[in-house]
Parts: C-alpha cells; sequence; structure tokens
C-alpha cells in the first residue's frame, strides 16, 4: 500500500475479524454497520488494507506457503542434531503422506479460511453502505482478494465449503463444493472484479502501489487458467494466453536488469516487473519480511551485519541446484559450498572454521552445515525492526506471465513462439539460449526462476513430475489422488457437512 496505507495495515478489522472454520458455532462474524461505517474511501480502505494483509500471510512465510513447498523437490525443513526445527507434520508432507490429522495443514486451512471469512464480512459491510456506488474500486478490490483466498483453498484441497456471506447459522452449516465449482465461483468473481478495478495505465503507480489493478486480476486468472485442467479435466490453455495478452498488451510491464532486484527493499513501487505484492514496513509496525530470518544459517548474521541471527530451517538441495548453468546468475541466490563475506574473505565459524553448506544427509537430525540456502529475498538495503525486514512481498511478476502464455502456446502449438519467450527470460539471468524447446525446459526454467515463490507444487502437479519424479526425500512414485490434501480433521469433526478428500 501507500505509506499510509502502510501505517494503518496492522491496526484495522479489529471489529471483522472472522472465525476459521473450526469455529462455526459462531454466528456472528462481522460487526460493522452499514448505517455508520464506510462513509468514505478512506474508511473503507482502511479494512480492505487488512484484506491485504491476510492474503500477504497465505502466500508467505505462513502454512500455507509452507505446505504449498513442503512435498517439491526444491524445498526442505530437516529437524537438526540439536534438537531445533523437527516437525513429523513437515517430515510427513515432505515424504507425501500427510494424513487428515496432520497439524501443519490444518493451521494452513484456518489461515486461508480467516482471509476469505475477513473478506466476506468487509465486502458485505461495502456493498451495504450507503455510500456503495462510491466504493466500487474497494468493493472490486475485496472480491478479487476473495477469490485468491478461494484459489489457494482450490488448490491446496480441491473440494471446500464455498462461503460468501459474514453470518453462518450453526443449524445450516456449509457443504463441501467440488472442485469444479470452486473453480467457476474463482474466474468469474476475478473476472467481476476487473470489470470495476483501475488499469496499471491510469493510477498514478507510487500512490497507488501494490494495491490490485486489472492486471493484477488478469495475471492471477491466468494462473488458475493455466491449472484449469487440474482443477477441472478442461483444458483452458487460450483462456491463459488471454489472460497474459491483457497484461502484456498494456506496455506497462518489462523484465528488471537482475531477477534480485525484485525483491530489493529499495526497489518496491519503482519496479517494473511486479505486477502485484504486499507492502511491509516493520520500521513502522506494518507487517515484516521474515525470509532471512527462516531461511539463513545462523552466520549470516555476521555475513550481513544483521540484527539478530537467522534461524537455519529452511533448506533447498542439490536437485534444485543442479537445474541452473555456471553462467546462470539466478545460481547465485542459492548459498551452498564454501562460504564466505560479501569482499570474498571466508566466513568462519568462532573457532576458525570455514563453514561449507553441504546437503541434507537426513530429515532428523541434520547438522549445522547441512542444507543449502536460497537467498530469496537480499538483506542488503534492507531495514529492520528485530527480525523483520522491510523487502516487500512478491505475489506476480512480469516474467511469470510471460512463462504462462510460453507454456499455453506451446500446449496449443505454437512451439516458435514459445521458445522465443522462454529464451527471453533466460537472457536476463545470463543462461545461455536453448534452440529447441519441450515441456520438460518450461517446467524446468519455471523451477529456476521462480524458486521458493510458491509455485512449485502446483508446477509439478500440472506437468505430473509431482508423482513420478523421484529425489532424495522422495524416492516412491506418488498416488494421483496426493495431488491435494486432506480435509484437516478438525474441521469435519466441527462440521460434519464436510466430506473427506478420496482416498484420505
Amino acid at each position: 500500500m501507500n505509506k499510509y496505507i502502510s501505517k494503518i495495515k496492522l491496526l484495522v478489522l479489529a471489529s471483522t475479524m472472522l472465525a476459521a472454520c473450526t469455529k462455526l458455532d459462531e454466528q456472528t462474524f462481522g460487526s460493522l454497520s452499514p448505517d455508520n461505517f464506510y462513509r468514505t474511501e478512506k474508511e473503507g480502505l482502511s479494512s480492505v488494507v487488512g484484506v491485504y494483509s491476510l492474503l500477504s500471510q497465505v502466500v508467505h512465510i505462513g502454512d500455507p506457503w509452507r505446505i504449498s513447498e513442503f512435498g517439491t523437490d526444491e524445498f526442505v525443513v530437516p529437524g537438526r542434531a540439536s534438537g531445533g526445527w523437527f516437525d513429523q507434520n513437515q517430515i510427513d508432507i515432505i515424504q507425501h503422506k500427510a494424513k487428515p490429522d496432520n497439524g501443519r495443514a490444518a493451521q494452513a486451512w484456518v489461515n486461508i479460511f480467516q482471509e476469505i471469512g475477513t473478506a466476506n464480512a468487509v465486502l458485505e459491510s461495502l456493498e451495504k453502505s450507503p455510500n456503495a456506488a462510491n466504493l466500487k474500486g474497494l468493493i472490486a478490490e475485496t472480491r478479487a482478494l476473495r477469490a485468491y483466498g478461494y484459489f489457494y483453498a482450490m488448490d491446496l484441497w480441491g473440494n471446500v465449503p464455498l462461503v460468501t456471506t459474514a453470518r453462518i447459522e450453526p443449524a445450516n452449516l456449509p457443504k463441501t463444493n467440488s472442485r469444479k465449482e470452486v473453480f467457476d465461483f474463482v474466474t468469474s468473481q476475478m473476472l467481476k472484479a476487473a470489470d470495476d478495478l483501475p488499469s496499471v495505465k491510469t493510477v498514478q503507480k507510487t500512490a497507488y502501489y501494490p494495491r490490485f489493478t486489472k492486471e493484477a486480476v488478469y495475471a492471477a486468472l491466468a494462473t488458475v487458467y493455466l491449472n484449469g485442467q487440474v482443477y477441472t479435466g478442461t483444458a483452458y490453455w487460450d483462456k491463459a494466453i488471454e489472460m497474459a495478452d491483457k497484461v502484456i498488451s498494456t506496455g506497462a510491464y518489462k523484465l528488471e536488469k537482475d531477477v534480485v532486484d525484485n525483491f530489493r527493499s529499495t526497489n518496491e513501487d519503482k519496479s517494473t516487473e511486479l505486477i502485484s505484492s504486499f507492502s511491509v514496513d516493520a520500521t513502522k509496525n506494518a507487517g515484516g519480511n521474515q525470509f532471512i530470518l527462516y531461511a539463513q544459517h545462523s552466520l549470516d548474521q555476521k555475513k550481513y551485519n544483521l540484527p539478530f541471527i537467522p534461524a537455519n530451517g529452511y533448506s533447498t538441495g542439490q536437485e534444485a541446484l543442479d537445474r541452473y548453468e555456471d553462467r546462470d546468475n539466478r545460481k547465485s541466490l542459492i548459498e551452498y559450498g564454501p562460504q564466505t563475506y560479501l569482499d570474498g574473505t571466508p566466513l568462519r565459524y568462532p573457532n576458525g572454521q570455514q563453514l561449507i553448506l553441504v546437503p541434507v544427509k537426513d530429515l532428523v537430525g541434520a547438522e549445522d552445515n547441512e542444507g543449502y540456502h536460497v537467498l530469496k529475498y537480499t538483506p542488503v538495503g534492507a531495514k529492520w525492526a528485530g527480525f523483520n525486514g522491510d523487502n516487500d512481498l512478491v505475489l506476480m511478476r512480469y516474467s511469470d506471465i510471460l512463462l504462462i502464455k510460453a507454456e499455453a502456446q506451446f500446449r496449443t502449438g505454437k512451439v516458435a513462439e514459445a521458445l522465443g519467450l522462454v529464451n527471453d527470460v533466460r537472457a536476463r539471468s545470463n543462461a545461455s539460449a536453448l534452440t529447441s524447446l519441450t515441456l520438460k525446459n518450461i517446467e524446468d526454467e519455471r523451477a529456476r526462476e521462480f524458486i521458493w515463490e510458491g509455485h512449485r507444487r502446483r508446477d509439478m502437479i500440472r506437468f505430473g513430475t509431482y508423482f513420478t519424479g523421484t529425489w532424495k526425500f522422495k524416492t516412491t512414485v506418488t498416488e494421483p489422488w496426493r495431488a491435494i490434501y486432506p480435509i484437516p480433521a478438525a474441521q469435519i469433526n466441527a462440521n460434519p457437512n464436510l466430506v473427506q478428500n478420496p482416498n484420505y
């Protein structure tokens, strides 16, 4: 959000926060009165910003993001020999063995439906406001935010309840909707939202950043349609191309010179590549970015002069590293092997031994130096409040639009056009140009470009490698029904109208 929005981000929605579906016995989920609130856009925006904040917790660092990365070949969190980080829930997901009582997946459900429920309450109050006619943009933003929440619910669990009101009657608890029904709802709601949102070409970017524009919603739709065959059994490749073209045709976006520029705290509203993101500013109590806390080795405190000791948790492995050519600049974002300060001086433990990062050998009892680390959000130039950085959280980038269009073109026989788009993305990072193209090339390029951006699980499912592929901690073929997670047992216990996903 702009500076005003950032300052109020954590202060809003005290009266509109919804319980997750585990508390469906509570009847009232919103207390705003349309007679005395949302008299101005500023008042309405104060609540809409809170929904943005909740969505940011869904797509970054929180459990929904974690379970979208666990189970892929690019993400692992081993239990340490010191006893830290061990969590059987995580290990079960990593090994594709999640059950309905998995605590990590259960919390992800709560996070997502809290965002959806809050969006319902805000949307209802906006639509009932006497000033609703002047709040069309805010209503559209909230509609898109709710649709985004349902997109993640559909992606992770498939068959989920569709609730669009701020009040649920205990005697009429919601029933499970099919994945196709949720897909139709998400796409229709996003299209409706786009109609009433301003274009990136008509807003003053710095002042409006990073609220949703038409193009932000079209970009989201491109992703949804790209995965449409997984969700519904029907391919939507032409729709994915159509949505991508709506973004490309504006001429408002281009690739940044260096991929890391998208993740610098100093770029943000100046970026030419960011289509949608979440503004955080820990120094103003307006959220924070904790990637560095969770993802980096403890000795990186000295390397980057951090005001805290990183927790040495999130890691990647050899499979992800080996996708990159040595000349590919994106490879430098993975910390592996002998570690140094920024000036090339060896980074050493207090005993004088240099830190050498090696692959994780086992999910339980990993040593301090096991695990490669992805430097997704650079700490260079960041401002800190404790362990919270001020790097804005990235939701959608222009490179994703180019690769979405390339994949959809390839799948519809337009191979030459697709090759050109893939090479455009590769050229930015100094990767060698491809002379021919396969679906495997496209999958690998997406893995290189979007490591730890929450896409890999969806991509692997769409390409089939989530099931047929094997890697360090997944050594056997996975059953196709594990493309979606089990509905958490706590949700079914609270609401017997919900139906468990097949085979769980």
